[in-house]
């Protein structure tokens, strides 16, 4: 599989190496030159060192071949270009965006982004599973936002205890 990383922070830079790791072909664009040559240094001549949210540069990373480009700047903003000029220029089957800001996944799927990731998110899921503060607790979203898989804590007194689930009345 081929794969472009837009950005050579911690998170894009652990991706690639795992990803080469697992023997797929990447490129990784970074526009800070020092880190650029950093990390080129050590994976060899893998990194783009410029914008990734340019064209021509995602051009340079040979992203219309590209089955995969994964976003993960610090930089919603970056992000959010960067996989809509890979989609829209380039036809790339499958984009995925690091989310730093919460708030900001419904942009996202909106804007037809395939997949995101946010690590606010993720770390809050953990947070609320072990301290639970609502009587229901967001787990995932499949289907691009549209179902989602929650918990909920009963009262060993609630009516529902030692029920199957199929026997439930549940709402829509």
């Amino acid at each position: 599989m081929y794969v472009v990383v837009i950005g050579g922070g911690n998170v894009g830079y652990y991706l690639t190496k795992e990803l080469l790791a697992a023997g797929h072909e990447v490129v990784m664009i970074e526009k800070d030159p020092p880190r650029a040559r950093l990390i080129a240094d050590e994976l060899g001549s893998i990194v783009v060192p410029n914008d990734g949210c340019e064209g021509r540069y995602q051009e340079e990373a040979g992203m219309a071949r590209a089955d995969v480009m994964a976003a993960v700047t610090g930089d919603d903003e970056d992000n959010l270009v960067a996989c809509q000029v890979a989609k829209m220029k380039f036809n790339v089957p499958r984009t995925i965006a690091r989310v730093n800001n919460p708030k900001n996944e419904h942009l996202f799927r909106q804007l037809a982004i395939d997949e995101t990731v946010s690590p606010t998110r993720s770390i809050l899921g953990v947070i609320e599973h072990e301290i639970p503060v609502h009587d229901l607790l967001h787990l995932a979203e499949l289907d691009q936002g549209e179902l989602q898989i929650v918990e909920a804590q009963l009262d060993a007194n609630s009516p529902v205890v030692g029920q199957s689930l199929r026997d439930l009345q549940l709402p829509e």
